[in-house]
């Protein structure tokens, strides 16, 4: 006997693996970085989230103001949400945390960026995946050896153990205090 109760064809979403890389410079750094995640998590499975590292800020070749020091992490999740509907959640949690427009590579309270989302490699106006900078940035790439050290560049071929290695400004990157246990950190469970 067929079911009349459901005339809808259910909608079977396919789950992607996804790595973030959050940062922050301005205010409260480590309340920001909890923030985000904590924004996250009821949206997202949060699978995996490396220690939180120190690092120098990207030089800012038209401006002669020194930025205050980052606080960098990366995280795993797994989520159904396609690539730009992703983006739009973290742009809306950037905005919710106090991020406000600036030049590139301005200080920010919070930075959320898509670095991989499955082995995709896409190039929109708003959005490229896998992120376009992530091989040179040792501050993204020595968290992300962390936890995903076998993961490989869909377009570059090369592990991200492999590029951490070769990846200049490696000493700008130090492991923060107390970096080692963001849910402690954050002082509740994510």
């Amino acid at each position: 006997m067929q079911d009349e109760r459901c005339h809808c064809e259910r909608r079977v979403s396919e789950l992607a693996i996804v790595y973030l890389g959050l940062g922050s410079n301005l205010g409260e750094r480590e309340e920001n970085l909890c923030q985000a995640l904590t924004l996250l998590s009821p949206k997202v499975n949060l699978e995996e989230v490396s220690s939180i590292y120190e690092t120098e800020p990207v030089p800012i070749l038209y401006r002669d103001k020194e930025q205050p020091l980052f606080l960098n992490l990366v995280c795993r999740i797994i989520t159904d949400l396609p690539p730009e509907e992703l983006f739009h959640l973290a742009k809306e949690i950037e905005t919710n945390i106090g991020r406000v427009s600036s030049f590139p590579n301005a200080p920010r309270i919070i930075d959320i960026d898509i670095l991989f989302y499955d082995t995709k490699i896409m190039e929109t106006q708003n959005l490229s995946i896998p992120h376009p900078r992530l091989h040179d940035r040792a501050f993204v790439l020595i968290p992300l050896a962390e936890i995903a050290p076998d993961l490989v560049h869909p377009k570059l071929g090369k592990s991200i153990a492999q590029l951490a290695k070769d990846v200049k400004g490696q000493k700008g990157v130090r492991k923060y205090k107390g970096g080692f246990d963001v849910s402690a950190i954050c002082g509740r469970a994510l």
